[in-house]
């Protein structure tokens, strides 16, 4: 099992349960958002005063996911 992946998982869960997008973490939402308190805190908890950010620039580049997912120029 990846554990890193579990977690991303249950962070996106509970992005849906409380109103967000099903495929977004809290850490992405928070920064969209502009919630100043969520970023606050997401940040401390994680350590990194960019967290949140990054988390959302990883969703709009789509960094997050899989290379097999990457869309190359020479396929299209």
């Amino acid at each position: 099992m990846n554990t890193k992946q579990v977690l991303i998982a249950v962070d996106q869960l509970l992005n849906t349960l409380t109103g967000g997008w099903a495929d977004e973490t809290l850490s992405a939402r928070a920064w969209r958002c502009n919630s100043t308190w969520a970023v606050k805190f997401i940040n401390w908890i994680f350590g990194n005063p960019n967290h949140c950010k990054d988390s959302y620039e990883s969703e709009l580049y789509m960094r997050q996911l899989p290379r097999s997912y990457h869309i190359h120029e020479d396929t299209q």
